[in-house]
C-alpha cells in the first residue's frame, strides 16, 4: 500500500464537547449516563486517501455517540511513506505508540509482535468475516493481530489505448518485453515512466524479481537468507528488467515523485510505469477518462514466471499499550462493519477482503483477480522491512549511477544478515 504530501500531516476530527471528562476512560456510562470522552490517536500512512479516511472516521465517531455514549475525538496522522516506517518505530519504542496505526502485514506483524507491540485481536467479530485467503496474512503464530485493508495484485500498469493502438500484447518474457519498448519507441512512444523521488517505488523491484525468480529457480531463497546461506547475487534478473526500464523511460526521475508519476502516467507520457494499482486514486483523479490495466512483469525468458505479485499490504493493528482499547478494537472492528465498509473499500479502491463486501470491482481489479484465478500469481515474498528500506537507498544509488550490481548485492545482503543478528 503513499502519498508523499508533507513530513507529517495532523487532523483534529472531534465531535460533541469534551469539557470535564477523563480522556484515558474507553467504556461507555449507558446512554442514560454522562457521556464518556476518548482521546484516539490513528496513524496511518497514506495521506493520499485523505478524503476517504476522514469520511469514515466521521462516521464511526457517529456511531460510537449514537450506540455507546462515547465522545471520541480522533487524531489522525497520515506521514509519507517515506518517512513513516521509522516515525512509527521511533514512537514505539518511546512508549508513544498511537493507539490504531498501519502497517505491512506481510514484513511487519512477525517484527512488532516479537517486540510486544501488537495487541492479540483473534477474539474480535471482524475476524470470522475474513475470506480464508486473507486471514492467514494477519496472523502470526495462531493470532490475529491486525484488519486487513489491501489485498493487492500487482506488477506494472499499462496504458490500454497505446497498447490498443499499436495492437501490442502484453509481454509474457524479457525478449518480448524488449521488443515491446523497440515497438514503442518506433513510434515515438516513451515506454517506462520512471518516478524516483519517492524511495518506495525503485524498492519495488525488489519482491517482483525476488518473488518471480522463486517460482521456477529459487524456491528456497527466502529459507536461505534466513539461514544465513543465500545472497542476492542468486538472484540473476533483477538487474536485467531494471536496466531495461532505467534506459528507456522519462527523464529526470529523481525529481518526479508519486504525485507528478501518476499524473504523468494519466496523461499519457509513458506506456508503462512499474507500480501498482494502489496509486488508481492518483491516477483517476489527474484524469478520469484514463483507462488502465494491470499486468505481470516478465524479469527473465521463463513464461512461467510471469506472474503478480499477491500481497496482503496495508492493514490496522491495536497497540498494546494502548489506553483506549476498548475504543481502538471498536473502530478496527467498524472496518468491517456490515453497512459501512463495502462503501468504504470501493471509495479506497480495494479488493474485497471479507464476505460482507458486495461492490462491484473496478476494472483493473478484475483484470488483475484473472490471473489469480488462473493461478498466475505468487505470494509476496516475506523479505524483511529493514532490508526493503536498504533497497530504497541502494536502488536509488543504482539507477543515478553512484552504486555498481556488487555494490547493491552486498549492501542486500549485509542488511539481511543485520536482520538475522538482531532476530535471533
Amino acid at each position: 500500500m503513499k502519498k508523499a504530501i508533507s513530513f507529517l500531516t495532523v487532523m483534529i476530527l472531534a465531535v460533541g464537547l469534551l469539557a470535564g471528562c477523563n480522556s484515558s476512560n474507553s467504556s461507555a456510562s449507558g446512554k442514560g449516563g454522562a457521556a464518556k470522552s476518548v482521546e484516539l490517536k490513528v496513524f496511518i500512512d497514506q495521506p493520499r486517501f485523505k478524503q476517504q479516511y476522514q469520511t469514515y472516521l466521521d462516521q464511526f465517531v457517529a456511531k460510537e455517540k449514537k450506540e455507546k455514549n462515547i465522545i471520541v475525538s480522533v487524531k489522525l496522522e497520515l506521514p509519507n511513506i517515506n518517512q513513516a516506517s521509522q516515525l512509527l518505530k521511533t514512537r514505539m519504542a518511546s512508549g508513544d505508540s498511537p493507539d490504531v496505526f498501519s502497517l505491512h502485514a506481510i514484513n511487519d506483524i512477525p517484527v512488532y509482535s516479537r517486540a510486544g507491540y501488537l495487541e492479540d485481536l483473534s477474539d474480535q467479530p471482524f475476524v470470522k468475516k475474513l475470506y480464508n485467503t486473507v486471514k492467514p496474512a494477519v496472523t502470526y503464530k495462531g493470532k490475529v493481530y491486525a484488519v486487513p485493508l489491501e489485498t493487492v495484485q500487482w506488477g506494472y500498469l499499462y496504458n490500454k489505448k497505446i497498447f490498443n493502438d499499436l495492437g501490442l500484447k502484453l509481454p509474457q518474457t524479457i525478449s518480448e518485453m524488449e521488443q515491446t519498448v523497440k515497438t514503442l519507441k518506433q513510434h515515438n512512444v516513451t515506454p517506462f515512466l520512471l518516478a524516483y523521488k519517492d524511495a518506495y517505488i525503485p524498492q519495488l523491484f525488489l519482491p517482483l524479481t525476488v518473488g518471480a525468480d522463486q517460482i521456477k529457480d529459487k524456491p528456497n531463497f527466502i529459507t536461505n537468507m534466513n539461514e544465513g546461506k543465500g545472497s542476492f547475487s542468486e538472484i540473476k534478473d533483477m538487474f536485467n528488467i531494471m536496466d531495461l526500464s532505467n534506459s528507456n523511460g522519462t527523464p529526470n526521475p529523481f525529481e518526479i515523485g508519486q504525485d507528478q508519476g501518476a499524473s504523468d502516467f494519466a496523461n499519457g507520457k509513458a506506456a508503462m510505469w512499474i507500480q501498482g494499482p494502489w496509486m488508481a486514486d492518483s491516477i483517476l483523479q489527474a484524469n478520469k477518462n484514463f483507462e488502465f490495466g494491470v499486468a505481470p512483469l516478465p524479469v527473465n525468458n521463463n513464461p512461467a514466471t510471469t506472474q503478480l505479485d499477491l500481497t496482503t499490504s496495508t492493514s490496522l493493528a491495536v497497540s498494546k499499550s494502548s489506553k483506549n482499547k476498548a475504543v481502538a478494537k471498536d473502530l478496527i472492528n467498524y472496518i468491517l462493519d456490515d453497512k459501512d465498509s463495502s462503501a468504504f473499500y470501493k471509495s479506497l479502491g480495494f479488493n474485497p477482503i471479507s464476505k460482507i463486501h458486495n461492490f462491484e470491482q473496478f476494472p483493473w481489479l478484475k483484470e488483475s483477480s484473472t490471473y489469480v484465478a488462473e493461478g498466475k500469481a505468487y505470494q509476496d515474498p516475506s523479505i524483511p522491512s529493514s532490508v526493503k528500506d536498504e533497497s530504497q537507498k541502494i536502488f536509488q544509488s543504482y539507477f543515478a549511477g553512484d552504486a555498481s550490481k556488487k555494490d547493491v548485492i552486498a549492501d542486500l545482503d549485509r542488511a539481511w544478515k543485520e536482520f538475522n543478528n538482531n532476530n535471533k
